[in-house]
């Protein structure tokens, strides 16, 4: 049995911002029926430890999203939730559901919030979150992912919060940081990375050999039940089929899901998604072996 290290399942493609680097969804916005999420769980058990409640959408603005936490702990899933931290109080409605694990905040994710005054407000609330939180073994991870000249302003006003918010880091460089971040204290850490850009077919290839983690390491299904090969496939472009009619093994070995695995094995992209995917660069080293 094909197993992951983590699952995306989609339980809302809907965000209440409407970020500058998001391209949002094409696909019709909905939020997943709890007996629909319990139907995938089902046949997802035992698959991957962790479940990550997104691939597009705020999942802090379903409806039921603490019984949703609920069945996570039924079937031994431990959770990471990627938030906007606009929605402090449905997280903190959960921050003891004995089934999360990992809290990341996109903190480059409000454009609204680019002056100082204003950043202060965004982050105050999310900062006494993760304190509380990584206090109770929750995992807390800052993300900065929009390194770039014309932002530089917005990430001077967020580092400057966070080297006066846990001054024993200080000072905190401005470059990408590895794969896990730095550690700021107990159970938080600061991840750091160029801004990240969806893949689209419109965009140049990348080319050269290539390694993508999709299928290998993670595999994702969005808010309709449609599975793809991984967390950057929003619209479902290289759907492998739906989970609803389908059982995930048959999805797995299927004509499709194979012919995608096998071609990063000999480090080629054979879905155009995939080829123009700058994501992927992040295993380069990979590619190149």
């Amino acid at each position: 049995m094909q197993k992951f290290k983590k699952i995306y399942v989609e339980i809302t493609n809907v965000c209440n911002l409407k970020c500058s680097f998001c391209g949002g969804t094409k696909k019709k916005e909905e939020f997943m029926d709890i007996r629909f999420f319990g139907e995938i769980l089902e046949k997802i058990k035992g698959r991957a430890p962790h479940l990550c409640l997104h691939v597009m959408g705020e999942p802090l603005m379903h409806p039921e999203i603490g019984s949703l936490m609920d069945l996570c702990e039924k079937y031994s899933f431990k959770v990471n939730l990627a938030t906007n931290g606009t929605m402090m109080n449905e997280l903190k409605n959960i921050m003891h559901k004995p089934a999360l694990r990992q809290v990341s905040f996109s903190l480059h994710s409000s454009d609204e919030a680019a002056d100082k005054e204003s950043m202060e407000r965004y982050a105050a609330p999310v900062f006494d979150f993760a304190g509380e939180a990584a206090a109770a073994g929750v995992l807390i991870s800052l993300r900065l992912w929009n390194l770039r000249e014309d932002e530089a302003e917005l990430n001077s006003n967020i580092i400057g919060m966070i080297e006066k918010k846990y001054p024993q880091a200080a000072p905190v460089d401005k470059k990408e940081t590895r794969v896990n971040g730095i550690n700021l204290a107990k159970n938080i850490f600061l991840s750091q990375a160029e801004r990240f850009v969806w893949p689209a077919l419109e965009a140049p290839e990348t080319g050269g050999r290539a390694f993508c983690l999709g299928l290998r390491d993670q595999i994702a299904v969005l808010a309709d039940g449609t599975v793809v090969p991984c967390c950057l496939d929003a619209n479902g472009i290289m759907a492998l089929g739906n989970i609803r009619e389908k059982g995930f093994e048959e999805i797995l070995t299927g004509k499709r899901a194979r012919k995608i695995y096998d071609g990063f094995s000999a480090k080629k992209a054979v879905e155009p998604l995939c080829a123009k995917c700058g994501y992927r660069s992040r295993f380069r080293r990979k590619a190149e072996m």
